[in-house]
């Protein structure tokens, strides 16, 4: 199996089910968690000097960080409800915890903080949406936290790709400081399939082929980017949906395409 997949515990108790540390991904900036509780069921979050983006993927909770309190939060059931999600920024060095007012998956992204940014509520009506690409190139995102609004390094989107189309493609990498063309930036993806039974596809690899992984990606896996391309492909019958975080010295999403398959993009392909 590949040291950059992440598989879903199905046998765990634990109500962390994944954690990717800077340690443990041989990285310096991203973090991520990933938390299931059921109806009631409540965790506490140590403070930390990093900056925090909880999403609910899917559920309702109530949410307390340092002296905030935001009560009942989350609309959809389901991340394939499509519906914009609730998300709570949390600042540095403010403890949390999580209340669970119904079945909850919860994503804490996490990134260095500089304490520029109070706590606050992301509401669905914060959150800008955008189609992407066209024919079997196209996808669905919601921003959630990007690089035009506030955060020390944060930046965090969903993305919605249909059963037998591409994402994160044509392929591209933003794995060298090297603005205006490209930012260094670290990267997870936490997917999700409907029906839960299915699995994508997710390459991740370099110019070199020094890195050059192919992955089976199955529902509540994770994936992580340390560099190179990533594109993903998703099978007949199901959909998928992921959740990124990235992270990196520069927070500008700047990034190259691999120059094979960048005439995608093209107005000829389009038309």
């Amino acid at each position: 199996m590949s040291h950059l997949l992440s598989k879903y515990p199905h046998n765990s108790t634990e109500l962390v089910k994944h954690e990717v540390t800077p340690k443990s991904a041989g990285w310096n900036y991203v973090g991520f968690k990933l938390i299931e509780l059921t109806i009631g069921e409540s965790i506490e979050i140590s403070k930390s000097s990093n900056e925090r983006c909880l999403v609910l993927v899917s559920g309702k909770a109530t949410i307390s960080a340092g002296s905030k309190v935001f009560e009942n939060i989350g609309d959809r059931m389901s991340p394939f409800e499509k519906t914009k999600p609730f998300a709570v920024y949390v600042a540095p060095n403010e403890p949390i915890k999580v209340v669970a007012n119904t079945e909850l998956e919860l994503a804490v992204c996490e990134a260095p903080g500089k304490n520029n940014h109070a706590t606050r509520l992301i509401s669905p009506d914060d959150i800008d949406a955008e189609h992407r690409g066209t024919g079997q190139n196209k996808r669905y995102v919601h921003n959630i936290l990007p690089d035009y609004k506030e955060a020390d390094s944060l930046l965090v989107v969903e993305v919605y790709t249909d059963e037998g189309c591409s994402s994160s493609y044509p392929s591209h990498k933003h794995d060298q400081d090297a603005e205006p063309n490209e930012t260094y930036l670290e990267e997870t993806y936490y997917h999700r399939l409907n029906p839960d039974q299915g699995f994508c596809m997710q390459r991740v690899y370099t110019d070199d082929r020094e890195l050059d992984e192919c992955m089976a990606v199955y529902d509540k896996d994770v994936v992580m980017v340390p560099k190179g391309y990533h594109p993903v492909a998703t099978l007949a019958g199901y959909d998928n949906y992921y959740l990124n975080v990235m992270a990196g010295p520069t927070r500008k999403w700047l990034f190259t395409w691999e120059k094979d398959h960048a005439w995608v993009n093209s107005e000829a392909y389009k038309n």
